[in-house]
């Protein structure tokens, strides 16, 4: 019997579609990763008996990356990035999903991709097809590996995508390709390069990564230009003639406004000598507000902001969950116009017993419409509700989007509104005015889509030709003209789609990266407003290069990236020519990057006019500054150098104790009372002094041989909560706070409340981890003999068992050790490692290397 693969994009997508392959019977168990399922059952394939095995991915595999040094902002010319060899790395190490494909994939003659049916989709399967190519033969030949085309999570949709199987398409897969390669080199590149020099000068720049990006830039310009526009405005005065006839109602003058006042009082002095007003004619029409097309993924996304008032990152989000969970069809196409054999009465049937669109889905499959012609893209079927839910089977904002397609949906197959416009025109010495009043006929498809209802049913005009009205008052109004206001997302989303910057599916990542990186702010009313920071980017790049912000470059790049998808252009020729353009352009840029810093002066405190003075520099001796807004630095203005510390926390002085390095005082940071904390030297921390310190470590990970304060003898044994993490003595908070605290994971062990002092022994428990003193005051000992002083280790010791916060965390790691648990690193057979790496073998060498 032959075994089938299946993968899937997600775990729940995975079940859901094993549950209709198999018509309930299919059988799961857990798969090694602990992510994802493995669903099992009998069934035909290709007229024959197969056992199927039903998995999922979790997004993306692998993703790109660049190698070795380049990967360190410090040890490369960011320049170098565009050249630069790249790989592939494992996007998710803790699931290990190639290992685990592998494993599922043993024994399996054929590969059927689920994966969504999108560009990203398609990179995916071949992404799992290299992943399990060492197990299944010939994997990439079209008679073993399949693809899966399916717009929604129905049994039908279903069994007619198993029915109909394909071959994945590699051209979209190249394009996905393609765009990551770009995306990564331009925008590492500039982003290191301005974060680096921009952050090294000024010290209230409030953000801790200054990006670039090839659609993120020109996304954000958008948004500046409106800013740009409201700022240049100047008003103007204007006026205009108001005239009120008998009954109450005022007319509009068809000059609508004048803006020399002069010429404004003539017309107003020749209306107001007048005591009636003649009426011309009066003219009635049928006007009619048209139902909307079928929904897209932007119009979804515009109607999210604009209408429901939740952010389009979020919309997608919510929509995603909704297609997984089978309640809509695909969210993610551009078409606006059903296929021609969509089942439309079918699904319109599903609410005909709802108590939310009952009513008007029997209506609507009483008077059924066709829906309006709209544009196909040739990707997916418009967004349409799959299966009927209630309010109780969501939160509100799932509730709301989903809602919204329901009745967006039912809408597209309703009638038109309908309404008569009645308009009155008035002669006044010679001067139109005209009153026009509406009355509603039919609402529509507004019956269901309320927040589109005519807003007002007025009363027809009172009026025929040849009266004779009253005029009640005349008045002559100043007012000013206004600015613009500040673009909505939902405007921002369609100048997008205009200038084709990002795609359906990247259009909200990119408004939520320049709002989470401080450029925008997100206005009442869902309006985005540049910060200081995003327009001083923008004018910037305006100044050095204007193509770097304006949405030109990334249109044509698109365009290019959809040839590749197309297969009519070369994925290396392609490539090369735009990662040359940005090559040059970035050269550039480097080259003249005094004329963004020009601005960049007007606008920020440099770093030493910045925080205040904190802890002494190790070469000068002079005091630095401390600078707590993000990213969190001290600068040494006489030096003129700066240096990154701990972010997310508070760093203070430490007892002004110094590294016996490099003479910098050291510091404690914390994340608060029960969180993490450790001492650092803010020079090590950024210059590792020792190979197996990595950048960023703080005294807890270095392994200097003789500084009290370090890993060498502060370690007490391995994590009780993580594979490579060693717990240390945190003296930061005593004598008041004792606590064990890991070097790689967020574990805290609380200690010895109120001990005087504690300190890590040279000796080592059988158990592997070193023995500790603890010493207390003699009349506050908590030891029942009365010492006040007593060695043991913390994990064995049964008079220090109460005075340690994780009781039942210990009592595991005692379990352990007496299983002979931890041994993999461990100094001998059955012995659990107690994490303290040995000290080097030549000190002395050590240190000399390293001062040289």
């Amino acid at each position: 019997m032959k075994t089938v693969l299946m993968v899937a994009e997600k775990p729940s997508l995975a079940a859901s579609l094993a549950n209709i392959l198999s018509n309930g019977k299919a059988t799961s168990r857990k798969g090694f990763n602990g992510a994802c399922s493995v669903h099992e059952w009998v069934g035909t394939f290709r007229d024959s008996s197969a056992k199927f095995k039903f998995t999922s991915v979790c997004g993306h595999i692998s993703g790109l990356d660049f190698v070795g040094k380049f990967n360190s902002w410090d040890k490369c010319d960011p320049i170098d990035l565009f050249s630069c060899p790249t790989e592939k790395k494992d996007a998710t190490p803790k699931l290990k999903m190639p290992q685990f494909l592998a494993s599922e994939a043993k024994g399996c003659d054929y590969l059927v991709l689920w994966l969504d049916c999108d560009k990203e989709g398609e990179n995916i399967c071949f992404e799992v097809m290299d992943a399990v190519s060492s197990c299944i033969r010939n994997v990439r030949s079209t008679s073993v590996t399949f693809r899966a085309k399916f717009s929604a999570i129905t049994e039908k949709d279903i069994k007619n995508a198993m029915a109909t199987l394909q071959f994945p398409n590699e051209n979209e897969s190249r394009s996905v390709d393609a765009r990551q390669e770009l995306d990564l080199r331009i925008g590492c590149a500039f982003t290191r390069f301005q974060t680096k020099f921009f952050q090294g000068r000024y010290g209230d720049l409030d953000s801790s990564l200054i990006s670039f990006g090839p659609c993120q830039t020109p996304t954000l310009g958008f948004c500046v230009q409106r800013h740009d526009e409201i700022q240049q405005f100047k008003p103007e005065s204007f006026w205009y003639v108001q005239v009120t006839v008998d009954p109450e109602q005022k007319l509009e003058w068809q000059r609508v406004r004048i803006f020399e006042k002069e010429v404004a009082m003539i017309f107003y002095n020749m209306v107001k000598e007048q005591k009636e007003a003649i009426v011309e004619s009066v003219t009635s029409k049928d006007n009619f507000k048209s139902r909307p097309l079928a929904l897209n993924t932007v119009e979804l996304m515009r109607s999210a902001s604009s209408g429901l008032g939740i952010g389009p990152h979020v919309a997608m989000q919510i929509a995603e969950k909704l297609y997984t969970q089978g309640y809509i069809s695909y969210p993610r196409t551009e078409t606006t116009t059903y296929p021609t054999n969509f089942d439309l009465r079918g699904v319109l049937k599903l609410f005909e017993r709802s108590n939310e669109y009952g009513d008007e889905a029997k209506n609507v499959m009483n008077d059924f419409v066709q829906p309006k012609k709209g544009t196909d893209c040739g990707d997916h079927p418009p967004i349409t509700p799959m299966k009927m839910a209630n309010r109780s089977d969501f939160d509100g904002d799932t509730w709301r989007v989903y809602d919204y397609i329901v009745r967006h949906f039912i809408g597209t197959l309703s009638r038109d509104l309908k309404y008569k416009s009645t308009t009155a025109k008035f002669i006044i010495d010679g001067e139109i005015f005209t009153s026009t009043s509406n009355v509603l006929i039919d609402a529509g498809y507004t019956k269901v889509m309320t927040w589109q209802a005519f807003g007002k049913n007025e009363l027809s005009n009172p009026y025929n030709k040849g009266d004779r009205v009253l005029i009640k008052d005349v008045k002559l109004i100043e007012s000013q003209t206004g600015p613009p206001s500040y673009l909505t997302e939902s405007d921002l989303i369609s100048l997008m789609e205009k200038h084709g910057i990002g795609t359906d599916a990247s259009i909200p990542v990119h408004i939520n990266n320049i709002t989470q990186r401080n450029y925008v702010s997100v206005e009442a009313g869902r309006r985005l407003k540049p910060t200081t920071l995003g327009i001083v980017l923008v004018h910037g790049y305006q100044k050095i290069d204007p193509e770097l912000v304006l949405p030109t470059m990334r249109s044509a790049l698109e365009k290019q990236l959809n040839l590749i998808a197309h297969g009519t252009a070369d994925f290396r020729a392609v490539l090369k020519h735009a990662i040359e353009i940005f090559r040059l352009k970035f050269q550039y840029f480097v080259t003249n990057i005094t004329n963004m810093d020009s601005l960049f002066e007007v606008s920020f405190s440099s770093l030493a006019d910045s925080g205040k003075s904190h802890s002494r520099c190790g070469k000068c001796r002079r005091y630095m500054k401390y600078i707590q807004q993000k990213p969190a630095r001290l600068h040494c203005s006489h030096c003129d150098e700066t240096y990154s510390l701990p972010v997310g926390g508070i760093a203070r002085v430490y007892r002004e104790l110094k590294c016996p390095l490099d003479d910098f005082e050291l510091l404690a940071w914390s994340s608060g009372n029960k969180g993490r904390s450790f001492p650092f030297c803010p020079y090590c921390y950024n210059n590792p002094p020792f190979p197996d310190m990595t950048r960023a470590s703080g005294c807890n990970n270095c392994t200097h041989p003789t500084c009290q304060h370090s890993l060498t003898n502060l370690g007490v044994s391995s994590c009780i909560e993580c594979d490579k993490g060693v717990l240390v003595l945190d003296c930061t908070s005593s004598p008041k706070n004792w606590k064990l605290g890991c070097n790689s994971c967020d574990c805290i062990i609380n200690i010895f409340d109120d001990a005087l002092k504690v300190t890590v022994d040279e000796d080592t428990c059988e158990c592997g981890s070193q023995l500790v003193t603890v010493a207390y005051k003699q009349e506050k000992t908590p030891f029942a003999d009365g010492d006040d002083k007593k060695t043991g280790c913390i994990f064995c010791f049964n008079e220090f068992m109460p005075l340690i916060e994780k009781h039942k965390a210990v009592e595991n790691r005692r379990l352990n050790s007496s299983r002979g648990g931890r041994s993999s690193r461990g100094r001998g057979k059955g012995r659990p490692n107690r994490g303290r790496p040995k000290p080097p073998k030549d000190k002395m060498a050590q240190l000399a290397a390293y001062f040289v």
